[in-house]
């Protein structure tokens, strides 16, 4: 047995709400601890919102919405491109704070700099945002205008905290709203060091908030705000409905949602077999499984499908251990609540499928670390090829036709990413059209993602887009305005 005792190079975390250009503690003084999902053990106590904390973001953004919408996009991005700096020097301590809380291995980490360059490409987009003129009326020059929403809401997931935080409020601020950005409990501490950032940078008090705490206060009261008039949520698809409802039970704010998945990755004969085992088994084993496109269902070819298994199962080791070292490249699952949900989806594997791999122990005393698991000929009605497990376990069957397999991957709730190995571009263009997925790879898959195309899911798995060209649009109403002309 090894004993992970972590020895992080900094011992100071912000852990307070950083409401109107301040960092204050929660109104009642209410904290909630954090546990080290590597060792079990508390390392640190983070404020928790209140109710009366979260509505005075929410007024302090409403309160600074007039001149922050008033400048410039010169001006606004001014205030960007300084936050985007000051993210990419502070990515080996972003690094950190992730291993710490939620267990991110540190040597896979990079989503400060994609954090940095959204910032980056966000400051100089702001004069993208314009609106369309007609003269197709006799008498009349009409147009529309684009124009900031007013207060707009993030709520982030804990797996990719900083990447979530940016893509929920750099489209925001550019086009002239103001922000709350509420973390996960699992994993606030990077949320507060960008709040740190924020100050440094010197936005106007109330423009950029962040705050922390549980869902079923600070989530709740923001996606029923009667003056939050737009809202991002990346997360469960349990919790994205709750929102959805909160939504249209209040004043019908506009709800932006980016949920689960059960991601396919179908494997034809003609591929680039180990080009495909190392994509597949980097999908499901990125981030400890805890990502929500991960290829949990792979389907190949009955005609290679052995060959196929046994690759993958030598490739589907890792070296688990303490986050914060350089060697390890598999953490533990974020918490004691994810650890026991994942162990049960296997345990109901393994009462359903034909064989499990690779479901030994972890060689660890502590921590919540769960052997990467490979399941084979499961049957597709099966509790594990159904619900998203967001963990290392991954179900392989087979197929032998093309509208077999379409079935098979379609035959679920959710539809985010989809993924086809082949050579030929006839079969795989057939297949992306087939396939109900938001984003469809093909001879690749999960993570792979691009800053300047949209992002979002079919299905259960979310409504709308984001993305460089996409996210403007989610921020901005159209107003139209008509215009008679006197007669001459």
């Amino acid at each position: 047995m090894s004993t992970i005792t972590q020895n992080p190079k900094s011992k100071s975390f912000e852990t307070r709400l950083f409401i109107n250009g301040k960092f204050v503690e929660a109104s009642d003084g209410g904290k909630f601890p954090l546990i080290s999902p590597a060792t079990g053990e508390k390392f640190v106590e983070v404020s928790e919102a209140t109710e009366d904390d979260t509505n005075a973001a929410v007024a302090a953004a409403k309160a600074a919405f007039p001149a922050w919408s008033a400048l410039a996009p010169r001006e606004r991005g001014l205030y960007l491109k300084k936050l985007a700096a000051l993210v990419r020097e502070s990515h080996d301590e972003l690094a950190e704070l992730e291993a710490l809380s939620m267990g991110r291995p540190v040597s896979a980490y990079f989503e400060a700099h994609m954090a940095a360059d959204d910032l980056d490409h966000y400051s100089e987009a702001g004069y993208q945002s314009l609106g369309t003129s007609s003269v197709n009326n006799p008498g009349y020059v009409n147009m529309t205008m684009r124009q900031p929403y007013g207060v707009a809401a993030g709520i982030i997931p804990w797996n990719v905290p900083v990447l979530f935080l940016v893509y929920k409020s750099a489209a925001a601020l550019i086009t002239g709203n103001t922000v709350v950005i509420k973390s996960s409990e699992k994993a606030p501490l990077t949320s507060a060091k960008v709040a740190t950032l924020v100050e440094k940078a010197g936005f106007p008090p109330g423009v950029f908030n962040i705050i922390s705490g549980h869902g079923h206060i600070s989530g709740n009261v923001l996606s029923h705000h009667m003056d939050v008039r737009v809202l991002s949520f990346t997360g469960s698809s349990q919790t994205g409905r709750l929102i959805q409802q909160a939504a249209a039970k209040s004043n019908l704010k506009n709800v932006y949602l980016e949920l689960g998945g059960k991601s396919p990755a179908i494997i034809f004969p003609d591929c680039n077999i180990d080009k495909a085992v190392r994509q597949t088994k980097h999908s499901i084993q990125f981030n400890s499984g805890q990502a929500c496109m991960a290829n949990s269902r792979i389907y190949v070819h009955e005609s290679i499908a052995d060959t196929f298994l046994e690759k993958f199962q030598k490739a589907f080791v890792v070296e688990s251990g303490d986050p914060l070292l350089p060697g390890t490249d598999h953490g533990p699952q974020v918490d004691e609540i994810q650890y026991n949900q994942v162990r049960k989806y296997i345990e109901d594997g393994k009462t359903v499928a034909k064989m499990s791999l690779g479901e030994q122990s972890l060689n660890h005393k502590n921590g919540y670390f769960v052997q990467p698991t490979i399941f084979v000929q499961t049957p597709e009605d099966a509790k594990i090829m159904k619900e998203e497990i967001f963990g290392p376990v991954v179900s392989i069957n087979t197929f032998s036709t093309e509208n077999e397999v379409v079935a098979k991957a379609n035959d679920t709730e959710y539809g985010l990413y989809a993924a086809v190995y082949t050579k030929d571009i006839s079969l795989a263009m057939r297949m992306a059209k087939k396939l109900e997925a938001g984003s469809v790879g093909v001879n690749c898959t999960s993570p792979t993602n691009f800053l300047d195309m949209p992002f979002g899911g079919y299905k259960a798995s979310g409504i709308g887009r984001e993305g460089w060209h996409y996210s403007l649009d989610n921020y901005l109403e159209t107003k139209t305005v008509m215009v008679e002309l006197d007669d001459e």
